[in-house]
């Protein structure tokens, strides 16, 4: 019986990894990659700047149409269909880019990505939602360190081998092959077990929506939730959003910098981000956030150290930094399932994405302002500054109340 529940978790989680993976495949590829196809093909800078901005905000934005994901369900219409039709579209909007040559399709190519984007965040919204209602709280710290793992898979292949690849196969052929990722996921999700969580609770037997949303407002949990999402990130996001030109300014060049983050950034996420899964279940998802927060302002003490102390450049700089982004998958990992505990399944997908939104904001927020700080007193200033305002979280954490949940906790 033991053995037989291992083996439904650990199936659980491969799934959700999967799920992951298909989110991150084109993440990389629209984010990392698309990129310098459209300068290449004579899209000016300042647009393809402005077009990778405005790619980002279907997610930021995502808990706008959340609701809809949660509530517009049936016997026959659940999580499972959503994601389905968010999938479709999103190979769809892709597959002009398989088909055309791109510079045919500059004009028109804004929109065919951001509708991807709006389809990508959407199917977003209905896994975590799903992952939220059949992950059972004692497993989703391993569970989330699986799925960011296949993220991160899913962006190192198309985000940054898929340029390379292009060099033998053509980026039409990269593109069809992203476009048939993303729909052969299709298979498991309709034959996983996993994917029919929702399958016996529909809207119908749930209190409407509107009391629930009002509920969760009314809760200290959701407050106090999207004040850590806001900060504890910070340090590492500052830290993460300045390191290339950082990398650059201290000697190392362009391709070493491109195999640090293709391999050893995405291996260290990787790896931390499976391990703090594993030790966020077992210690406690709050109490890892707190060390992995700790743990990454050491490291940043330790990178500025070996920077201005020890006068350490290039490949012996991205050496120091490598625990860092350890530490960030351990991060991710924990506060992402202390997020799902404290969302209501009920309205999971709408509760997430509002943190998600957050844990954006931060990053927003955070890059802008060491970059500031970058330009005046240096970036040892500038993470050092950031790592600070991570810590500020620590003093947040203790205010969470004990249990969270489907309308457990007492309203303030």
């Amino acid at each position: 019986m033991g053995h037989d529940r291992s083996r439904s978790r650990l199936a659980q989680r491969a799934f959700f990894a999967l799920m992951y993976f298909s989110e991150g495949a084109p993440i990389g590829y629209i984010w990392w990659a698309m990129p310098t196809r459209l300068r290449a093909a004579g899209m000016p800078v300042d647009e393809v700047a402005a077009l990778t901005a405005l790619l980002t905000l279907p997610w930021a934005l995502k808990f706008l149409w959340a609701p809809a994901v949660d509530r517009l369900r049936g016997p026959r219409w659940g999580f499972r269909a959503w994601i389905t039709v968010a999938q479709i579209a999103m190979g769809l909007t892709l597959l002009p880019l398989a088909v055309m040559p791109l510079d045919s399709l500059v004009d028109i190519a804004t929109w065919l990505l951001l509708a991807h984007a709006v389809s990508a965040a959407t199917q977003d919204v209905a896994i975590d939602a799903l992952a939220i209602r059949s992950v059972a709280e004692p497993d989703r710290g391993r569970t989330t360190g699986w799925m960011q793992g296949g993220m991160l898979v899913g962006r190192a292949i198309f985000g940054g081998l898929a340029l390379a690849a292009e060099r033998w196969i053509g980026a039409d052929a990269v593109v069809a092959i992203l476009i048939a990722c993303i729909w052969s996921t299709l298979a498991v999700l309709w034959l996983s077990p996993h994917a029919t969580a929702d399958s016996d609770t529909t809207p119908d037997h749930e209190p409407p929506l509107g009391l629930t949303l009002l509920a969760v407002l009314n809760r200290r949990s959701t407050w106090i939730g999207l004040g850590i999402a806001l900060t504890a990130g910070a340090g590492f996001e500052a830290a993460g959003g300045l390191m290339g030109p950082y990398l650059l300014d201290r000697a190392a060049d362009q391709k070493s910098i491109g195999v640090f983050f293709a391999v050893y950034v995405v291996g260290a996420m990787i790896v931390g981000g499976l391990a703090g899964g594993w030790v966020a279940d077992r210690l406690g998802h709050r109490r890892l956030v707190a060390l992995s927060v700790i743990a990454i302002v050491a490291c940043l003490l330790l990178l500025v150290g070996a920077d201005t102390l020890l006068h350490a450049r290039g490949t012996t700089l991205m050496a120091f930094a490598i625990p860092l982004y350890l530490c960030i998958g351990s991060l991710t990992a924990s506060s992402y399932a202390m997020f799902m505990d404290l969302s209501d399944p009920t309205i999971g997908g709408t509760q997430f994405s509002a943190f998600m939104g957050a844990t954006n904001l931060c990053e927003v927020w955070a890059i802008a302002v060491a970059g500031r700080i970058a330009a005046g007193p240096g970036y040892g200033a500038a993470f050092l500054v950031a790592a600070a305002a991570s810590l500020s979280a620590l003093v947040l954490l203790p205010l969470l109340p004990a249990r969270t949940g489907r309308l457990r906790e007492t309203t303030r």
